[in-house]
C-alpha cells in the first residue's frame, strides 16, 4: 500500500502560531502514550470535538508507533494544526536518513502487529510521507476532517 499524496503539501502551513502545537519527544514507547496525552489536551482546548480528538489521538498514536518501531530515530517531533476551519494536520518527523520508504508487508490474521497504516487509510481523509525539512529524516502527515 503506498500513501495517498498531495502536489506539495505544506508542513502546518496554519494561519497563526496559535493554531500549531509541536511537540519533541523519545522515540519510546513512553513517548507516544506522552504525545497522546499531549496532542489530546490541545485538541481538547482548541474546542475540536471528542469524536475528531479520539481520531487525531489514534492518528498519532500509528504514526508515532511506526517512528519508533521501524526507524532508527532516536527522538521524533510530532506537530498538530488546524489548516482550515475544517480540516487537521497531524504530522510526525523521524531521523531516518537511510531514505527507507512506507513498503509493508500484509499482515497474517494472528499478527499482533502491522495494522496502523491500514487504520491511517481508514480515518485520514489523505496521508502521505514526504522528506522532512525540519529533522531531514520522514514526516509522515494525515489529515483528518474537524466536522466543524
Amino acid at each position: 500500500m503506498s500513501p495517498h499524496t498531495t502536489p506539495s503539501p505544506q508542513l502546518l502551513d496554519v494561519a497563526s502560531p496559535d493554531l500549531a502545537h509541536w511537540l519533541e519527544l523519545p522515540a519510546h514507547r513512553s513517548g507516544v502514550r506522552t504525545a497522546r496525552h499531549v496532542m489530546g489536551a490541545q485538541l481538547a482546548k482548541w474546542g475540536l470535538p471528542e469524536e475528531v480528538r479520539d481520531d487525531a489521538v489514534l492518528l498519532i498514536s500509528e504514526l508515532a508507533t511506526n517512528g519508533v518501531c521501524h526507524t532508527p530515530s532516536a527522538r521524533l517531533l510530532c506537530g498538530v494544526g488546524l489548516v482550515t476551519d475544517r480540516s487537521l494536520r497531524i504530522e510526525v518527523h523521524d531521523h531516518d536518513y537511510t531514505g527507507g520508504d512506507l513498503t509493508r508487508c500484509v499482515p497474517c490474521v494472528d499478527d499482533e502487529s502491522g495494522r496502523g497504516l491500514f487504520i491511517v487509510q481508514a480515518i485520514a481523509e489523505t496521508w502521505g510521507v514526504e522528506r522532512s525539512a525540519l529533522t531531514g529524516g520522514k514526516a509522515v502527515w494525515a489529515i483528518l476532517s474537524t466536522g466543524c
